[in-house]
């Protein structure tokens, strides 16, 4: 029950800052955001890790570092995808394989969640693909699903749900030490790629003040993302914690007052049976 609550906190942290790196980045470009909340991430993520100790060992560097490059370029590759193709299919997809990868690869390496939780965990991975399903927009005629789109969406799916398989593979004595080197390679990939792109300008006033939000929300995300794929198993922590977006839904709701499609309002009543489901078990 521990790791199941401390999936669905990582989850709302991830959905609050995502909410949050959105509203900002209607104002400016969305790499200009993240080029503060990523180093501001990494301060705050060596600052709790050096407050709660534990040895700096070789696979915390290993695995804490593979699992950043692997989130940076999801977020690039993901950035790219839904600049070029339709929203309405990139979004849900690659939601969906960010949440089947590590389950598939948990039950690969021997994990057998009871029945129950089997039967939540595919509730959860429908759900993830209801709620991050957006209706057609006037311009998706011009951003068609190419094959180019479709490798970079598989492309940020997967490497976002490699993410949560790297992460748990470090070893759970070296505590937050890996959540810093894998913001620290990142970090570095997103520098490079706002260098690369001429996008190294900070924002200001508000949309500096929503990055820094954002960046503090995604470091108790990331704190307690680690904690539950330590306490649970991999297939069951990872897709509690994809289901974030329904965090980032609520909130657009309550916030922006946007409305819920049909389709969202169902995602969402399964993800609270998924929920149920999963920690019953």
């Amino acid at each position: 029950m521990i790791g199941i609550g401390l999936a669905l906190l990582s989850a709302l942290g991830f959905g609050g800052s995502d909410f949050v790196g959105g509203v900002a980045s209607r104002r400016v470009a969305a790499l200009r955001v993240v080029l503060v909340s990523y180093p501001v991430a990494m301060v705050l993520l060596g600052a709790s890790a050096a407050i709660v100790g534990g040895p700096i060992s070789h696979g915390a560097v290993m695995w804490g570092t593979l699992g950043g490059i692997s989130q940076a370029l999801g977020v690039l590759w993901l950035y790219t995808a839904l600049g070029a193709g339709p929203v309405s299919v990139v979004a849900p997809l690659t939601a969906m394989l960010s949440a089947a990868v590590p389950v598939g690869i948990g039950v690969m390496l021997g994990e057998r969640p009871a029945a129950t939780a089997v039967i939540g965990i595919v509730l959860a991975l429908v759900a993830v693909v209801l709620v991050s399903r957006q209706t057609t927009g006037e311009d998706e005629t011009s951003h068609r699903f190419t094959t180019k789109v479709a490798w970079l969406t598989i492309g940020s799916g997967v490497a976002f749900g490699l993410n949560f398989v790297l992460i748990h593979q470090a070893p759970v004595d070296s505590r937050l030490w890996p959540l810093l080197f894998s913001r620290m390679a990142a970090t570095g990939l997103v520098v490079t790629a706002a260098a690369v792109t001429r996008n190294l300008q900070v924002p200001s006033g508000t949309p500096l003040r929503l990055a820094l939000t954002a960046a503090l929300l995604e470091t108790c995300a990331n704190v307690a993302m680690l904690l539950a794929l330590h306490a649970s198993l991999l297939s069951v922590a990872s897709v509690m914690i994809s289901l974030y977006p329904v965090a980032t839904v609520i909130l657009a709701i309550i916030v922006l007052r946007e409305r819920v499609t049909r389709w969202q309002a169902v995602g969402m009543v399964l993800a609270g049976v998924s929920v149920a489901m999963i920690a019953a078990r």
